[in-house]
């Protein structure tokens, strides 16, 4: 039987765009993203405000202070990453049973 040809380990999927704010604004980061094949949407240093990343970043922000609001899962203790898992998957259901209240009171 012949050996299977292929990198070992799982298959990665690069992300096609970063999205970052003035402090990443360096060549050295942009010079590296683009050889790794990833598009740089980081706003330049002394630009004016307004480059339309916030509306990006602000919802991912929210959802990982949301999810810090959860003292077990502000410092992981848990031995088993299917166990921290389970602890997320459990703080979630309070976020999203909020935004869906909030969703229909709006109807």
């Amino acid at each position: 039987m012949p050996p299977i040809r292929g990198a070992r380990g799982r298959p990665r999927r690069r992300p096609g765009t970063l999205y970052g704010d003035r402090a990443y604004d360096y060549p050295w980061h942009r010079r590296e993203l683009r050889r790794r094949g990833i598009g740089a949407r980081i706003a330049r240093r002394g630009a004016e405000h307004g480059s339309g990343l916030g509306r990006w970043r602000w919802p991912v922000e929210q959802t990982i202070a949301l999810v810090h609001r959860f003292k077990r899962l502000l410092a992981c203790f848990d031995r088993t990453l299917e166990s921290h898992q389970a602890w997320l998957d459990i703080a979630c259901c309070p976020i999203c049973r909020r935004r869906l209240q909030r969703a229909l009171s709006l109807c």
